[in-house]
């Protein structure tokens, strides 16, 4: 069981935000209990949030409404303007940091994971990323052809294409292999 908060800002990679928000909340109607919050949490102080795309989303909640040790994972998506705001809010970087060193889980996917670097979180562990968005990692284990890893505490994904892997690794952190295999047959891959 796992409560999960994906934080948004404006210029969030939409398809990140969406499919990973998507992916757990179908885990959740296929276990029941296995993800029984999936929060989209605005780091402003408007539910309204505009991707990189222009898509707008609305969240569930803002920042300043969260208790951050409710959650068991907290997740970054990408968008590098999106990505640079993040980085800026101060009350999200303390939970962050706070959150792994308590060993709960931290994702990160596209150009996110450079925060979890900044943070000093990542050295020596694996980790993926969208390509050149490597600022901060010079101490993780890179792996940038892989959709996603989990290590540890922390699961990275690379980009948009990896975006439902991502998730699913999520899934298969809090689950199990078995269920995440059973939720991944659902979503149809056809290689």
């Amino acid at each position: 069981m796992a409560n999960v908060a994906i934080f948004v800002a404006n210029g969030f990679e939409d398809t990140e935000v969406v499919a990973t928000v998507d992916v757990l909340r179908r885990a959740e109607k296929l276990f029941n209990g296995s993800f029984p919050i999936v929060d989209i949490v605005s780091i402003s102080d408007s539910k309204q949030v505009k991707g990189s795309w222009n898509i707008e989303i609305k969240a569930d909640k803002l920042i300043s409404e969260i208790d951050f040790s409710k959650y068991d994972c907290l997740i970054l998506p990408g968008g590098l303007v999106g990505v640079e705001h993040l980085k800026e809010n101060d009350v999200l970087m303390s939970a962050i940091e706070k959150h792994a060193k308590e060993n709960k889980v931290v994702a990160a996917i596209c150009a996110a994971p450079q925060i979890l670097g900044k943070l000093e979180l990542v050295n020596g562990i694996e980790v993926t990323h969208y390509p050149g968005c490597t600022q901060y990692l010079d101490k993780a284990i890179k792996k940038p052809h892989m959709s996603a890893i989990a290590d540890k505490n922390i699961i990275t994904g690379s980009s948009i294409g990896g975006a439902l892997q991502f998730a699913l690794q999520i899934v298969d952190h809090f689950t199990s292999t078995e269920q995440m295999l059973k939720l991944h047959e659902s979503l149809v891959f056809n290689y």
